[in-house]
């Protein structure tokens, strides 16, 4: 990496780690707990049937429901050869997540991870997840550096739209 930058934020699922999720099965569970409530969940995706939970008001009972998937996925996971390059930076190290909060703790633990990084933020450290920017500015904030001086680095269209809204340069994985 060529970047001049203070800090580094990496995302967690699909950069650092592979959460073992079946997405498949948490998105069954979240329509099945819309359509009890009487919500036609069939067109939505699966964090639409979140925000369409919470919008309902069963929304912590659904973050419950895939925090717990994700907590499990986390137990399972697999580390991706990015995870090597936290040792080896010389600036603060940061990771935001939209995964839930407990999941990207153990994942991180689990890797040897966590001695390795200055700031943790995940889905339910802050009241909004990405692509919001709040969720990369808190573990900015946390690492003490400026969001224009951060490079976050992470795997899909949402972390490149969060880093956009937040200020901060970003890399694809």
């Amino acid at each position: 990496m060529t970047r001049d930058v203070s800090a580094v934020v990496y995302d967690l699922d699909g950069t650092l780690v592979r959460l073992a999720v079946d997405w498949e099965a948490v998105e069954r569970g979240l329509t099945e707990l819309l359509e009890s409530e009487g919500i036609d969940a069939e067109p939505l995706g699966s964090w639409t049937l979140l925000s369409a939970a919470e919008d309902a008001g069963i929304g912590e009972e659904a973050d419950e429901l895939i925090a717990e998937a994700e907590r499990e996925g986390a137990r399972e996971s697999s580390r991706l050869p990015l995870a090597d390059e936290l040792g080896e930076r010389d600036v603060p190290v940061g990771v935001c997540s939209l995964n839930h909060e407990d999941a990207v703790e153990i994942a991180l633990e689990k890797h040897d991870l966590m001695g390795e990084v200055g700031s943790v933020v995940g889905r339910g450290t802050v009241p909004h997840r990405k692509p919001h920017p709040r969720a990369l500015l808190a573990a900015v904030e946390e690492l003490g550096v400026e969001a224009e001086e951060v490079l976050f680095v992470g795997d899909s269209k949402s972390d490149e739209t969060t880093a956009e809204r937040a200020g901060t340069k970003f890399e694809w994985v």
